[in-house]
């Protein structure tokens, strides 16, 4: 099994950037892959990005060009950068774990998430 815990999530403007990262503990970080969710109040949760066990990334067209995606197996974490924040992303921000690639779907483990709020 594997815990999942994000942070870097909080109060920021429009136009920022913000650095999500989520730590893994439990099972072999390296046999995982990982994605990125948010959840914006009143609506269906939204895949944003994936990684694989080498550090590719796996964006759905919806949202290519302002996240990234990366991951570091030493210290067991995975991040996500979001740039030129918009008040439409405000959201509770998610990661999950999982063995399928690439997916937008199939993950295994989830974390409790991490609110980001925009101000315009």
């Amino acid at each position: 099994q594997v815990q999942l815990v994000e942070s870097g999530g909080g109060l920021v403007q429009a136009g920022d950037s913000l650095k999500l990262s989520c730590a893994a503990s439990g099972d072999i970080f390296s046999s995982y892959v990982f994605g990125w969710f948010r959840q914006a109040p009143g609506k269906d949760r939204e895949f944003v990005a994936a990684v694989s066990r080498t550090g590719d990334p796996y964006y759905p067209k919806s949202v290519q060009g302002r996240f990234t995606i990366s991951r570091n197996n030493a210290k067991n974490t995975v991040y996500l950068q979001i740039h030129s924040l918009r008040p439409e992303d405000t959201a509770v921000w998610s990661c999950a774990a999982g063995t399928n690639w690439p997916t937008a779907l199939y993950y295994d483990y989830w974390g409790q998430g991490t609110q980001v709020t925009v101000s315009s």
